[in-house]
């Protein structure tokens, strides 16, 4: 859909999600491939090394600058992906200041963490920040350790200073969203994480595995933290398989429900796959009556009905 729109509206993308910013996590982050760009330019795609550290902050410094770009070229830049804190950030203009830090109770939870490992330290989070344990993975130990330090030492959980973020919109924007009936949803899910395995998940997570990357950001991503699993001998991997389906199909409805209860989307029920170009048909209009006064509208209309 992305393509469509990039290709009717000339636009240019700029990839919202926060995994495929990681160079070689091509088929666990279902990274678009170069022939199914059809040549419109992406951008914030295999920026980082593996054991490096991406943010929300890093993002939007980014997103912002790539934007200007793209403007200053007389062309839209559309944002694909569902990392939903980072694109609010962008486009809300959050501010991100350096939360205090305690390197003494660092220290502790590391030590607690060393001597009875990460479930009592997560259910910690778990009390004072429910939201934050909701989108934070406990093998995430550095998240989970500065959740609990932040609400350490501000006595404001991350969640709550989320919500002191703007809420003014820095750019005019037009938020689409695709749905789709729940068990088709998910029934695409699993059809997904099959193809993905049979297209070489496996190996490619074992290549990290095999580098010694392990306490990183990056493999926290859904699609590597459960095929660790397997490499750990923890689990067959069939059993390693079972478990992405069931993280990615909790994470899609996390994603549903963080966009529908913090950014004013517009739906659009993908459900009938068939009917994808009365779809681009129909996205393409209400992002024109947005773009447009209403006789270029009508120009648009009869462009795509020749």
């Amino acid at each position: 859909m992305s393509i469509e729109m990039a290709k009717l509206f000339n636009g240019e993308i700029i990839s919202g999600d926060s995994m495929q910013v990681y160079k070689g996590m091509d088929i666990g982050t279902a990274k678009i491939k170069r022939e199914e760009m059809e040549g419109i330019p992406h951008y914030l795609l295999d920026i980082k090394e593996p054991d490096e550290p991406f943010s929300a902050a890093e993002f939007q410094e980014r997103a912002n600058a790539c934007i200007e770009d793209i403007q200053s070229r007389g062309k839209l830049p559309i944002i694909v992906g569902g990392t939903g804190l980072y694109i609010q950030s962008v486009i809300h203009d959050y501010q991100f200041s350096e939360a205090p830090s305690d390197l003494e109770y660092r220290e502790g939870l590391e030590m607690q963490i060393r001597e009875s490992g990460i479930d009592p330290v997560f259910d910690q989070l778990r009390k004072v920040d429910p939201e934050s344990a909701n989108r934070i993975h406990p093998n995430n130990v550095r998240r989970v350790i500065r959740a609990l330090e932040i609400f350490h030492c501000t006595g404001k959980t991350m969640s709550e200073q989320l919500d002191d973020q703007p809420t003014e919109l820095k750019y005019e924007t037009c938020i689409i969203g695709l749905s789709m009936e729940r068990e088709k949803l998910y029934q695409r899910i699993d059809q997904r994480v099959e193809g993905m395995v049979e297209e070489g998940l496996i190996q490619e997570v074992q290549s990290f595995y095999d580098q010694g990357l392990k306490d990183c950001q990056s493999i926290q991503a859904i699609g590597y933290k459960e095929i660790y699993d397997y490499f750990d001998g923890r689990v067959s991997v069939d059993e390693a398989v079972e478990t992405l389906k069931q993280n990615s199909r909790r994470y899609a409805k996390r994603q549903l429900t963080w966009f529908r209860n913090k950014m004013d989307v517009i739906w659009f029920n993908m459900t009938e796959l068939d009917g994808f170009p009365k779809k681009i048909h129909e996205i393409s209009g209400f992002i024109a009556g947005k773009l447009f006064n209403e006789g270029e509208y009508i120009n648009l209309e009869r462009k795509e009905e020749d």
